[in-house]
């Protein structure tokens, strides 16, 4: 229960030094040799107790969500730079050089998720219409939403569409709690999997004998554009951050009034749907230009970091008890993830794909850039810059893809 007197650090600096050093902690043991840590975080992913433990301490009344101003800072300057450099360092080419296959299988895993939202609301619908119903704040269908953008895309397209859609905390709580359980469950069974890799791709008559050539030019690439950054570098790269998330912010404030009432319905009117959409699109087009090499001086490291201070400022506004108030709502997640799962096989199947690129595509979508290189390791430890290549990729089309499946949810549920 969230603590109603007032906290113990009311000051936001104090709380945003709190929140960084929780995540410092975070991750310092995540990458850890001690065994327990290694064991510990076997089972209880990183992201997740980047949201559970800001959220402990909003329950207990060491901080407050709702008093503090982090939240509205940290989703209106931070998630759209977060955005951008997540998507300039996009190398399109290289994902091209993957070959058909992987991109088809990556696709297939983003139709399985855009397809599988409004039928799995619709078949537990069937026998369990309170668990998809709600209105307001509080329709299901919203905090569904949240998950399409992190199952396409990852973290920041989730903030992103939480931002343009507005679920209720309780309602994002419990949506929180699903994307992590369903996602996790879906990576053990991919892992798994993948030590029978050969017997699968026997099976379905698949060649991987490219994937070794792929892994070799991308890891080229990549050591060619990394570099040590300069002073000049990193204000470069911060220019063109927030730069395109001002230029962002000023044709939002122009397009979202001219928008009429009729299109309330689909988020049009809200200027930050417009800034999501134009940062991932002005972050897109630079991915083409010279812009791309920001990459090498480290764009989606600072994206990253950025994105993390967010989720730890979401995971303070959060209600641990509402995870436990619509247990229903797991259901829709897995009826979900095998929906996925069979779309991804069906096409697998039809185009002789290697496990491989299966495997890889489908945690692009459900893991992104955080756990698709651990799913790509499990084939072959050089392999694991694929998985990065794919999720990024995600990261692109996740608020695209998440948008459209939040609308055909919302079609269904009402």
């Amino acid at each position: 229960m969230i603590a109603s007197n007032p906290p113990v650090f009311t000051n936001d600096a104090v709380v945003l030094g709190i929140l960084i050093s929780v995540l410092a902690l975070i991750f310092s043991t995540a990458q850890s040799e001690h065994p327990f840590f290694k064991k510990f975080y076997a089972y209880v992913p990183a992201l997740l107790l980047c949201y559970f433990i800001p959220s402990v301490l909003n329950s207990l009344g060491i901080v407050s969500g709702d008093r503090s101003q982090l939240y509205p800072v940290a989703s209106r300057y931070l998630l759209p730079v977060s955005l951008v450099f997540l998507t300039v360092g996009v190398d399109f080419r290289a994902i091209l050089r993957l070959g058909p296959k992987a991109v088809l299988m990556f696709l297939a895993g983003v139709l399985g998720i855009v397809a599988g939202g409004p039928l799995s609301i619709m078949i537990v619908s069937v026998f369990a219409p309170e668990a998809v119903g709600g209105v307001g704040s509080d329709a299901v269908w919203r905090g569904m939403a949240t998950i399409a953008g992190s199952w396409i895309g990852g973290a920041a397209n989730q903030a992103a569409l939480r931002e343009v859609f507005q679920p209720s905390d309780r309602l994002f709580s419990s949506a929180i709690a699903v994307d992590v359980v369903a996602a996790n469950l879906w990576m053990a069974v991919l892992i798994y999997a993948a030590g029978r890799a050969n017997q699968l791709d026997a099976r379905m008559g698949a060649d991987a004998t490219a994937i070794e050539e792929v892994r070799k030019k991308i890891e080229t690439y990549q050591q060619g554009i990394v570099r040590n950054p300069t002073l000049k570098d990193l204000l470069v790269l911060l220019a063109v951050g927030f730069g395109v998330t001002a230029v962002a912010h000023a044709l939002a404030d122009v397009l979202a009034p001219r928008m009429g009432p009729a299109l309330a319905k689909f988020s049009l009117t809200s200027p930050f749907f417009w800034v999501v959409i134009l940062v991932t699109a002005l972050g897109l087009l630079l991915s083409f230009t010279r812009a791309r090499r920001l990459e090498g001086i480290g764009a989606s490291k600072l994206g990253s970091l950025f994105l993390y201070v967010l989720i730890a400022t979401i995971g303070m506004k959060m209600d641990l008890l509402a995870i436990f108030a619509n247990p229903s709502l797991f259901l829709v997640g897995f009826v979900w993830v095998m929906i996925h799962a069979t779309v991804l096989l069906l096409v697998a199947r039809l185009i002789r794909a290697p496990f491989f690129f299966t495997a890889v595509g489908s945690q692009a979508c459900l893991g992104g850039a955080a756990s698709t290189p651990i799913v790509a390791a499990a084939f072959h430890p050089a392999l694991a810059s694929v998985g990065v290549l794919l999720a990024v990729l995600g990261n692109a089309v996740g608020t695209y893809g998440g948008y459209l499946t939040a609308l055909l949810m919302q079609m269904v549920a009402e």
